[in-house]
């Protein structure tokens, strides 16, 4: 295999592989990238077995072949290069050999033979999305997904056509036991799939970078258990969670009689304070509603304790309920709403948070005991 090529286009096509490469040595094999020239362009690949990445780039191609080399090597020598062609040889007993002007670097590589068998798609009924609209998505449910690895089928957000949607409505929602997120907003066409997918909290990270720097629509489609998402040059394919989501609505509190109506940054600020001498695992702070003015509190008796009024819309009942202060600054860092309606019932039922007027997007919180 020999072929020459810009370094800054190398540059991108390895860089993209870097997020996805196995990084914790379970199978050594995952840390390369296979590098395929045929006919006037290259191909990279990449996975980790749950997500894999194909990207493409013109290049002048001399010998076609393949070759499968450290990525992060490969990644770290281009970075380093100045601008202009650099040619790659696969040389013998596998070694990669890069080339720019009086620049030789060897790398050690690895049989091509040995890269695991790389998944394919046959499916072509892919749905057009707005790029804008689900990068939106992902950032205000990715943060609810289960860290917990035994509740595998929590660590990953749910992706479904909205139940009754006439139009292709789609949601997404996430949850890991103390907090879910659910927002609808993308409108598919005929060819989107009506059963609800999890898609791993690793692959959607890596579809939101991919994404990043996409144009206005990408393309997406679900075939047996893999996600593929097209964008430019570029197929990303997710492997899904298999197993069954909890039935989230049921999750959802409805009838909440007390409604709250705050400022979203003067709320964050203050719990940003508040929190600082709050019990540093669980977050705790308290919420106290009366007339017009809540009072957020924290103590740590290792730390002392913190207290701070802020004037809020809220004519009820005195109202008093414990949360993790995290939990809420997470949800009100997704918003880009001024406002923010918080709905309560008493201190043992959970809140929910949505932007002020926006009922596409809702965010449960559970209380905690005080």
């Amino acid at each position: 295999m020999k072929f020459a090529i810009e370094k800054s286009e190398l540059l991108s096509l390895v860089g993209r592989t870097q997020n996805v490469v196995e990084k914790r040595n379970t199978m050594p094999v995952l840390v390369n990238v296979l590098i395929e020239a045929k006919a006037d362009s290259i191909k990279v690949f990449a996975t980790n077995l749950e997500v894999s990445l194909t990207a493409e780039a013109k290049a002048k191609v001399t010998t076609p072949g393949k070759a499968a080399v450290s990525a992060k090597n490969l990644f770290d020598i281009i970075k380093e290069l100045p601008d202009g062609m650099v040619e790659i040889i696969k040389t013998d007993n596998n070694w990669v050999k890069v080339t720019q002007g009086k620049s030789v670097f060897n790398l050690v590589g690895i049989s091509p033979e040995e890269y695991p068998v790389f998944p394919s798609h046959s499916t072509k009924d892919f749905m057009e999305i707005e790029t804008k609209v689900f990068t939106n998505m992902v950032a205000k449910t990715i943060y609810s997904v289960s860290t917990d690895e035994t509740r595998y089928h929590l660590n990953g957000v749910y992706f479904e056509r909205l139940p009754g949607s006439k139009s292709n409505e789609y949601l997404m929602v996430a949850t890991d036991g103390h907090r879910l997120s659910l927002v609808n907003s993308i409108k598919g066409d005929q060819k989107g799939q009506t059963e609800g997918v999890i898609i791993p909290r690793k692959g959607l990270s890596e579809i939101y970078k991919l994404l990043e720097s996409s144009g206005d629509t990408f393309q997406m489609a679900i075939e047996g258990s893999q996600l593929i998402v097209i964008s430019n040059n570029t197929v990303l394919m997710v492997r899904l969670i298999e197993g069954k989501y909890p039935n989230y609505r049921q999750l959802i509190p409805q009838n909440l009689s007390q409604t709250v109506k705050v400022g979203r940054e003067q709320l964050l600020s203050s719990l940003k304070r508040v929190s600082l001498l709050s019990n540093q695992k669980s977050k705790g702070v308290t919420l106290s509603f009366n007339d017009g003015k809540l009072e957020i509190t924290s103590n740590n008796p290792e730390l002392g304790d913190a207290k701070e009024e802020i004037s809020v819309d809220y004519t009820g009942k005195e109202l008093k309920i414990g949360f993790n202060a995290k939990y809420i600054m997470d949800v009100l860092n997704s918003f880009d709403e001024d406002e923010v309606d918080l709905n309560l019932k008493d201190q043992l039922s959970p809140g929910v948070l949505r932007p002020l007027a926006d009922s596409n997007y809702t965010c449960v919180i559970m209380p905690m005991r005080i």
